[in-house]
């Protein structure tokens, strides 16, 4: 375990702190806590934080433009407003499946859309991972039951993500233009032999693959072909999801959740459920705006 100094950036304990997101134009970062169906803001360069409260559970967001952010919410993917915070529906995806809902999502560098579904009590093999580009959805992968990791090389020739449940990470070969695969998953690193669960990555411009281990308290830092390069601590024990943070995308923020965490267990875990920033410099990169 390798040490890195590691604070506090939020305060705010979300029952399901989830999906990350920094918009480098106004130096946002953007999260969620799903179960509580909260939207949070925070200005990097100063300013209050905001809670937004919504009427779906939402889980993640990307930027189209200056005005709209694009949310993936349990009824599909859906427009907001950044002024008003008004939802306009753009494509249903499961809404008429309410045991369901949207889990981990990242644009790919082509503009597409990478997300995933799972049931609402983690049932069996009841979540996917679908693709969206420029008005149109696909399903990629099917008899997922936690859907996570998603994530992509700098060139966008492969597509990493992982089922948290089975404790795999996988990477496919994907097109780079369109960010569909073009190839079957290669199982890429299989993780139980390690304490927790694969849960949300981002990767850097270096190719190394940084990924949050739900139950395990730590981040962990993978070559693309999966070896472990790194762990390091963090202070809460359910992390959830990485996100590159700042203009130059050199420093990484940390999400975290109580989530079926009962009196003791969030007194032995007191930062439970708080979003952390690590003092370590990384070669990141910076999520484009999708095409609709």
């Amino acid at each position: 375990m390798s040490d890195a100094a590691v604070s506090v950036l939020s305060d705010t304990a979300c029952r399901l702190g989830e999906g990350p997101a920094y918009d480098a134009h106004t130096d946002t970062l953007f999260w969620f806590d799903i179960l509580e169906r909260k939207l949070l803001e925070l200005p990097l360069s100063g300013g209050k934080e905001q809670v937004h409260d919504l009427p779906v559970m939402a889980s993640a967001l990307a930027r189209v433009d200056e005005a709209r952010q694009l949310l993936v919410t349990e009824t599909g993917l859906q427009l907001r407003d950044r002024a008003s915070g008004a939802l306009e529906m753009l494509a249903e995806v499961e809404a008429d499946r309410p045991d369901t809902r949207s889990n981990d999502a990242r644009p790919h560098p082509a503009g597409a859309l990478w997300f995933g579904t799972m049931g609402k009590s983690g049932q069996e093999q009841t979540g996917a991972i679908y693709w969206f580009f420029k008005g149109e959805v696909r399903r990629l992968f099917s008899h997922i039951t936690i859907p996570n990791s998603i994530c992509f090389s700098p060139d966008g020739a492969i597509g990493y993500f992982a089922d948290t449940r089975e404790n795999r990470l996988y990477r496919v070969a994907c097109d780079p233009e369109t960010g569909l695969p073009v190839d079957d998953p290669v199982l890429t690193v299989e993780g139980n032999e390690m304490p927790g669960g694969i849960d949300g990555s981002v990767m850097d411009a270096d190719g190394t693959l940084w990924n949050a281990r739900w139950g395990a308290g730590r981040l962990d830092a993978w070559t693309a072909r999966g070896e472990l390069i790194r762990s390091i601590q963090l202070p809460a024990r359910q992390v959830t999801c990485p996100v590159f943070i700042g203009r130059n995308a050199d420093r990484l923020a940390v999400t975290s959740a109580f989530e079926d965490m009962d009196e003791a267990a969030r007194k032995a875990d007191p930062q439970a459920g708080k979003t952390f920033v690590l003092d370590l410099a990384v070669n990141g990169r910076l999520d484009p705006p999708v095409l609709l």
